[in-house]
């Protein structure tokens, strides 16, 4: 039952039939920051289409997958040990829905954006922000947040190592701006890339969190790899977390590779580049064997074929992901002593090295494209200038409801990084003109 705590008393209904978890993903589903990701970036720009998907549409994937993974382990595993730990759905979903609450506007750019301009007050990292809002900002509680339960908040815990311990110790490497520019100041991007980590704000409930552990779980898990010149690197995650983890994958490695193949930003030719025969390997022999007559004898051709078909597409990327859920396992970790960390779902090597091609084509030819980087890049300057705007008279120009949360906080500038964190990209794009556009704005606008 200690999973099942949560950090404020609270009694459900007696003629409410929902157990914690479904209480729990009740409150992610319903919550203003679950909304807000309709309008925040995944990979493509929002209003470029309303076919891809948004930050909201890929949570739900991630939670409905999470789902699948679950489920098949409950199919696959009934004679494991882990058995009784496998998540419920409700719990699992809620874990995925969440994943990406912390997320800034304008994706990765708004997020080293704000890690600039925190620089000095505890940086940011949209993880962090993630269990931040979970455990603070939204309102289902008076003073814990969502308050949900101890197991799902451990879910949602994917990096288990604070901010300032994990962070690169050069401060010839912290944050900065970029050198030589000429008239314009320019964020040193590579510096400004944040640990993956959680905020050092939330330590107090991290402790709660990993109370019911011995010295020697907690100690472990919370350990981390240092990298010379780089970030440190977490080396555990939950069980939960580890299927959330792999549906995330899974979610962007197939589905954001059909929004690519969808919108023409990859062909044919990039995916026989990106995916060759010997990674798909595994994949193909599922096809040959399932479809023998569909894909020719030539199976890797018929498969990069489907994908690049419009009317084939649907059906090959709906078995991709059926073939990696279908493959879902349990690893053991023996050193671990509680059950929530000694179990994590992984995939066999060959389904993990083809999910990772997949991964690594949306990486280098949407991700890191010129098409993609140029609205980040202009997305992170908005950022930075609303941030430093605001920040220079918070008493006059924030708005009313945070501003009484400002004056109220010990640690003003997070107040602030809360506001700028969980606006939308086309809210932060106005608050960014009705404070810079020479255009004459409106008391009626709504900030």
């Amino acid at each position: 039952m200690i999973w099942a705590a949560r950090r404020e008393k609270w009694n459900p209904q007696k003629e409410d039939a929902r157990d914690g978890p479904a209480t729990d993903y009740a409150r992610v589903i319903h919550s203003a920051s679950f909304r807000r990701l309709q309008g925040k970036t995944q990979i493509l720009n929002l209003g470029d289409s309303d076919f891809y998907r948004n930050r909201l549409t890929h949570s739900i994937e991630v939670a409905q997958i999470a789902g699948g993974l679950a489920r098949q382990l409950v199919k696959d595993c009934s004679e494991h040990p882990a058995f009784n730990w496998i998540p419920e759905l409700a719990m699992i979903q809620a874990i995925g829905a969440t994943h990406d609450l912390g997320h800034p506007p304008f994706g990765h750019g708004g997020e080293y954006a704000l890690n600039y301009v925190m620089r000095n007050a505890g940086g940011f990292e949209g993880n962090g922000q993630t269990l931040r809002i979970l455990a603070r900002l939204e309102r289902f509680s008076e003073n814990a947040g969502a308050n949900l339960t101890r197991r799902t908040m451990l879910g949602v815990l994917k990096y288990p190592a604070p901010y300032l311990s994990i962070r690169d110790p050069d401060t010839e490497r912290a944050p900065r701006l970029a050198k030589d520019t000429s008239v314009v100041q320019l964020l040193d991007r590579a510096t400004c890339k944040p640990p993956k980590c959680y905020l050092d704000t939330e330590q107090d409930i991290v402790e709660w969190l990993l109370e019911p552990l011995t010295t020697s779980d907690r100690t472990r898990f919370t350990s981390w790899e240092a990298i010379p010149g780089k970030h440190g690197r977490t080396r555990y995650k939950s069980f939960d977390c580890s299927i959330m983890d792999l549906a995330d994958d899974i979610a962007f490695g197939v589905h954001d590779l059909e929004d690519a193949l969808a919108m023409g930003l990859m062909n044919a030719e990039d995916l026989r580049a990106a995916i060759p025969e010997t990674v798909a390997g595994c994949f193909l022999d599922r096809l040959k064997e399932r479809y023998p007559d569909e894909f020719g004898n030539d199976v890797h051709a018929g498969f990069i074929a489907a994908l690049a078909d419009d009317s084939r597409r649907k059906r090959c990327i709906s078995r991709m992901v059926h073939h990696f859920v279908t493959h879902v396992r349990i690893e053991t970790d023996e050193e671990f002593e509680a059950p929530l960390l000694r179990y994590r779902a992984s995939l066999p090597d060959g389904q993990r090295a083809f999910l990772d091609a997949l991964k690594d084509a949306v990486m280098v030819k949407v991700i890191q494209s010129a098409s993609v980087q140029h609205l980040e890049f202009k997305g992170q300057g908005m950022v930075v200038a609303v941030h430093d705007a605001l920040s220079s008279d918070p008493e006059k120009l924030l708005p009313e409801s945070t501003r009484a949360r400002y004056e109220k906080a010990e640690d003003k500038p997070r107040v602030i990084c809360d506001h700028i964190a969980g606006m939308t990209d086309g809210f932060l794009l106005k608050t960014y003109e009705r404070l810079f556009s020479p255009r004459m704005g409106s008391v009626f606008d709504r900030i």
